[in-house]
């Protein structure tokens, strides 16, 4: 049976959706192969995450089980994404399901990310494309790539990281930890020529925010989360800002939405703005501001690594139509 309008125009939204957050350099994008799935792709940092989904829109509640069988089992997907025709007899549906693999499979519905659309929504009317397209954009932004591709990192997370009172230092620890490791507070204390007790309290901090994970409940031998290596790509790109080479124009839109979902509203801050520790008229009660001044301190302090930007990788087909 032919694909609907609506069916097509939606599985190529979601992908669309994630290639352009990919904009924003946190991430590669490259889209996958449709053979079980309506769409999938895969977001690429120092590590590989794959996407897989499936689109409900005519069926009514008849493919559910299907559907949720096709994405549940494969084990090699990171998010389960399931688009679906809002009506009552489809919720009803997949909450029977959903309530058989929570008893069965609690860890394979965990990575299920399901988004209603409009059952009146027709894919010819290019208004009720522009909503729905705007409804999928927010949502998947927030609820799947925030939660995939940065590591579940919150807008409290970030307030909380932009609140230490010791300027560029958080950056300075999450950095030397990726690229060296944690071996013990006195090492890391001579390593970054901080006073020792800044460095235990400034670690248990990013321990107790989530930006760094211990095998011991008390601490020890850290490494970086994953929205730990998040807020660090993100602050590599305020310091890009900072330099005026975000991108054209010093603006890159997908970045700036997805900053904005977290809290961070850096273009009310202008780059030439008073930020370094000593400098008159720094902002301390706004928490975009205090990040940016850890950004600023980190890079004139000169010893953080910043991570590069992530670009999409070239699909097989793209190399090979190149050459």
């Amino acid at each position: 049976m032919a694909e609907s309008p609506e069916h097509s125009f939606l599985s190529d939204t979601a992908l669309q959706i994630m290639d352009s957050a990919s904009n924003s350099t946190l991430f590669g994008y490259t889209e996958g192969q449709r053979k079980r799935f309506d769409f999938s792709c895969d977001l690429k940092k120092d590590w590989s995450k794959v996407i897989a989904g499936q689109t409900l829109w005519k069926h009514d509640g008849d493919g559910i089980d299907k559907d949720l069988r096709t994405l549940l089992h494969e084990q090699d997907i990171a998010a389960a994404v399931y688009i679906a025709r809002h009506q009552s007899r489809s919720r009803a549906r997949l909450a029977e399901v959903t309530q058989d693999y929570l008893r069965t499979m609690p860890g394979s519905l965990s990575r299920l990310r399901v988004f209603w659309v409009p059952a009146d929504f027709d894919a010819d009317d290019e208004k009720s494309r522009t909503t729905v397209h705007t409804l999928l954009k927010e949502e998947i932004t927030k609820d799947l790539l925030l939660q995939v591709a940065l590591g579940g990192l919150t807008p409290p997370d970030v307030t909380r990281f932009a609140s230490s009172r010791r300027p560029g230092l958080p950056l300075r620890i999450l950095s030397h930890v990726k690229k060296q490791g944690y071996r013990n507070h006195r090492h890391i204390a001579k390593a970054l020529d901080v006073n020792l007790s800044a460095l235990q309290f400034e670690t248990e901090r990013l321990f107790i925010i989530g930006f760094l994970s211990s095998d011991s409940p008390q601490g020890g031998l850290y490494s970086v989360t994953d929205s730990g290596n998040a807020m660090l790509d993100i602050c590599s790109r305020l310091r890009d800002y900072l330099h005026g080479n975000l991108g054209k124009g010093n603006r890159n839109e997908d970045f700036e939405h997805i900053c904005k979902l977290l809290g961070i509203e850096y273009p009310s801050i202008p780059k030439t703005a008073p930020l370094l520790v000593g400098d008159d008229g720094r902002d301390i009660q706004d928490p975009t501001a205090l990040l940016l001044q850890h950004v600023a301190q980190a890079d004139a302090d000169g010893s953080v690594e910043w991570p590069e930007p992530y670009f999409a990788i070239p699909s097989s087909s793209e190399i090979s139509t190149s050459e």
